[in-house]
């Protein structure tokens, strides 16, 4: 004797579950445990209680990052210095504030500030300017990081193919311009005696 399913009628399949949304805060007041017990692999940052779900990283965005965290991963290996991540990882700013960087960096001396859902705060991160919302890299986070104290940000642009090498003066924002590098440039590290990269090599890959 055969079984068969029942039919679901037509006019409640197809629609979203929006049930599943009053689960959750609503936008502007997320806590910082309500955003750290998401459980996901998308990147989503939390800002003053909303979250902001980030677009979907490109292949060029994602081969320049792996370009990155490959050259501070190699170098972190030759001088014994801390521990290096890429996305997605989260790192807490001021006022219970959440970013995502591309590729992140900790020094061993600072290794009780590493949590394993988040770190707090970092020693270097580094972002790549994304397409969908270049000023988010450029301007939002160039200010929060420096408010954080974190004492270095590289900036690296596809769209110029450029790195932009930023410091705090001592341990205040604003970052300081240290350097933009273009082509045969080389980016240096200020914080992290050693680190370099030959500018176009970290975008040599994505032709």
């Amino acid at each position: 004797m055969t079984v068969e399913e029942p039919m679901i009628p037509v006019s409640v399949t197809g629609k979203p579950a929006w049930e599943i949304a009053t689960l959750f805060p609503l936008q502007g007041t997320w806590s910082a445990e309500d955003y750290l017990a998401l459980d996901t692999n998308r990147l989503i940052e939390l800002d003053k209680g909303r979250l902001e779900v980030l677009a979907v990283p490109t292949e060029l965005h994602q081969i320049i990052v792996a370009f990155l965290y490959r050259t501070l991963f190699q170098w972190s290996q030759s001088v014994g210095a801390g521990r290096v991540l890429m996305a997605p990882m989260r790192v807490q700013m001021a006022n219970g504030k959440f970013r995502e960087p591309d590729v992140l960096f900790m020094a061993s001396e600072h290794a009780n500030r590493r949590h394993s859902k988040f770190w707090e705060g970092a020693d270097f991160v580094i972002e790549v300017v994304s397409e969908d919302d270049p000023d988010r890299d450029l301007v939002a986070k160039r200010r929060e990081y420096a408010e954080a104290g974190i004492p270095e940000y590289w900036i690296v642009d596809p769209r110029d193919e450029s790195i932009l090498v930023l410091v705090l003066d001592g341990k205040t924002a604003p970052y300081t311009e240290h350097a933009r590098c273009c082509g045969d440039d080389v980016a240096r590290s200020v914080t992290l005696p050693g680190l370099e990269v030959v500018t176009k090599q970290a975008f040599d890959e994505t032709s």
